[in-house]
């Protein structure tokens, strides 16, 4: 998810957040986005099939960008 995506996200959730509530809410958007991310990955990491390991390292590397 884009810093992009994550401010768009929280102005729909609380539409004037202050400074401290913005970086809070964002911290937390991350927090979900990466526990969702891990999820998924180890969904596909359970399949035998190598196109299935090569996308659960495709989901991990989205949270590195």
């Amino acid at each position: 998810m884009t810093q992009d995506e994550l401010t768009k996200l929280i102005n729909e959730f609380l539409p004037y957040p202050s400074e401290g509530q913005h970086y809070a809410l964002r911290q937390f958007a991350m927090i979900v986005a990466d526990a969702e991310r891990e999820a998924c990955a180890k969904i596909a990491e359970d399949e035998e099939h190598h196109i299935a390991q090569w996308v659960a390292r495709v989901i991990r590397l989205r949270g590195q960008s």
